[in-house]
């Protein structure tokens, strides 16, 4: 089974408040066995737009990976969130 991936681009605007969601997501990744393979770190852009801090969460599954995105714990943390800064958050499943 491909496993999943929650892929997140932002820019934050507000780093107090983006703290306190951070550590609130954090909490929902480990409760749905996410592992960060990327959180903020160096980057360049190749092409088209980017945003200073990416996401990479790997999950076990496609579902699992979504379940985590959907979950009341992660609503939580965005509520920390509204108006830090912006974000685009997807949900892929691997290959």
């Amino acid at each position: 089974m491909p496993k999943g991936y929650v892929v997140a681009r932002a820019k934050v605007s507000n780093a107090t408040q983006w703290a306190a969601y951070a550590a609130k997501a954090s909490e929902a990744i480990r409760k749905f066995g996410g592992t960060p393979l990327v959180r903020g770190g160096m980057m360049t852009v190749a092409e088209g737009e980017g945003r200073a801090r990416n996401v990479v969460i790997e999950f076990e599954s496609f579902e699992a990976a979504k379940a985590y995105a959907m979950s009341q714990d992660y609503a939580e943390a965005r509520k920390l969130r509204e108006g830090a800064g912006e974000i685009d958050i997807v949900v892929v499943e691997g290959v």
